[in-house]
């Protein structure tokens, strides 16, 4: 494989690139199984192996791809990509800006594991999901329960013409459960350990096991049943708690998309929209408040954003975005950084596969902890409401104006987790509602989530990030019951 690469390289330089890389990845595998009702609807196993040539002209990129993995393969690609970049760059196309990276002459990057998921058998899989969602069936309430695994292995060689190569294996894997209730024509979810298919980390099937999916599947079940009879959540302006789960979803809808660089340059505007932040607001603008601590992180053990280096041979790097409430970084490559003055890429390019080019993607973007216990941020809150596991979301193309339904919310009476409401919604403008973060949770409330399909792109990429957040307090916020 790393001759194939050389032989690309090298063809792409006889065509006459200024600069190219090449990425082969043999396999690409995926692994889906779902049960639902005591019946299998999902036994999906797919793998691929092909390549991907970038190039660089004076003045404009080019890429082609291709299926199969031969010499002869690569070099067409690399010819084609050549051919594509000089017919987009014009006849005076200034020359493209990019930062100058250090990166490996012979990396090696392994995802950690104990159990390799695609080594366990399908049957031991299929039990453990059946045995959970058997369990979901609590009462005749509960018409639907459903359980899922997903794996995905990508084994990447890389090299550029800048003299980096790199060789990598990175394993996903997850599972969730969730039970759906119906009575007089309400419809209620609860899903565990969240919504999205439940967690996802960069481990082995021990990681599956940890969530015990079966321990917790008559809690999820209960609970979709609970939510029937829970009275609607109420109409107010209030303090809200917004749990682990969901504020993850808020740092990756609110914060993540909003400071991808390619967004805030309106590269992004034809599919996913722009960004409220503009370029000139790096180190300026104030983001929310002092309590807020954001940064984007592509060495944490275990994320899904974790790699040891992106898919133009930056090495991973844990950047700040938001420090003490003021923005002080983006989300960038190597053009992007270049675009505006940075000195270096933010090292976060990234590619679904062989068949794309690299784009700015989040890694793992997280809120840090503060030092708030669970009582300390419900302390003083006399009437509020706790926000846990996303059910809705919506957020307009510029990433400012937002509202998020919850699956669950409970009463804060007196500083004290009360009743639950059902179809709780929040809603707010970006900023203002990060400026309004008064207490942050400690470490104890900490966890880091993985989600694996985060949409963005033409042809639209499906990416891995992760995200880890506390539970977080917030004053002044509308809610209402959905």
């Amino acid at each position: 494989m790393e001759e194939l690469v050389r032989a690309g390289l090298a063809a792409a330089e006889k065509a006459g690139a200024l600069y190219a890389d090449v990425r082969v990845i043999a396999p690409q595998r995926y692994e889906h199984l779902a049960v639902r009702n005591g019946e299998a609807t999902a036994l999906t196993y797919s793998s691929r192996s092909g390549l991907g040539v970038r190039v660089r002209t004076r003045g404009s990129w080019g890429f082609a791809t291709a299926s199969g993995v031969e010499a002869a393969t690569v070099r067409d690609a690399a010819r084609l990509a050549v051919r594509v970049a000089r017919a987009a760059e014009g006849p005076k196309a200034p020359a493209l800006p990019v930062t100058s990276e250090p990166g490996p002459s012979n990396g090696r990057y392994q995802s950690r594991m104990k159990l390799d998921p695609f080594e366990i058998p399908r049957e031991e899989k299929l039990a453990l999901l059946t045995d959970a969602e058997r369990a979901l069936h609590v009462a005749a309430e509960v018409k639907n329960g459903h359980t899922s695994f997903q794996a995905w292995e990508e084994v990447k060689w890389f090299g550029s013409s800048e003299g980096v190569h790199y060789r990598s294996r990175i394993v996903h894997v997850g599972a969730g459960a969730d039970a759906t209730a119906i009575s007089g024509g309400d419809v209620q979810r609860r899903s565990f350990p969240n919504s999205f298919g439940g967690d996802y980390g960069q481990a082995g099937f021990e990681f599956v096991r940890s969530l015990d999916l079966v321990g917790n599947a008559e809690k999820t079940g209960r609970e979709a049943v609970a939510l029937l009879n829970a009275p609607p959540c109420p109409a107010s302006t209030t303090t809200i708690v917004l749990a682990s789960d969901q504020l993850a979803l808020q740092v990756h809808e609110s914060v993540g998309h909003a400071v991808e660089l390619d967004r805030i340059l309106a590269w992004e505007a034809g599919f996913a929209g722009t960004s409220w932040v503009a370029a000139d607001d790096i180190g300026k603008l104030t983001y929310g408040s002092p309590a807020m601590n954001i940064r984007a992180d592509a060495s944490e053990p275990g994320g899904l954003g974790t790699f040891g280096w992106d898919d133009e041979g930056t090495p991973a790097r844990s950047t700040p975005i938001v420090k003490s409430g003021k923005l002080v970084g983006v989300l960038s490559s190597k053009e992007t950084a270049s675009r505006v003055g940075l000195s270096e890429s933010g090292g976060t390019a990234r590619a679904e596969g062989f068949h794309r080019a690299p784009l700015v993607r989040m890694t793992n973007v997280n809120l840090e902890a503060g030092d708030a216990s669970m009582d300390e941020l419900l302390e003083g809150v006399a009437d509020g409401i706790f926000f846990s596991t996303n059910r809705s979301w919506s957020i307009d193309d510029k990433r400012l104006n937002f509202q998020f339904g919850c699956e669950v919310g409970r009463r804060i009476l007196k500083g004290e987790l009360g009743p639950m409401v059902r179809n709780p919604i929040y809603s707010g403008m970006t900023p203002e509602f990060w400026r309004s973060m008064d207490l942050v949770g400690d470490e104890s409330t900490w966890h880091l989530w993985g989600l694996p399909n985060c949409g963005k792109g033409q042809p639209v990429q499906s990416a891995h990030v992760g995200h880890g957040a506390p539970v977080a307090r917030f004053r002044n916020v509308s809610v209402r019951g959905g």
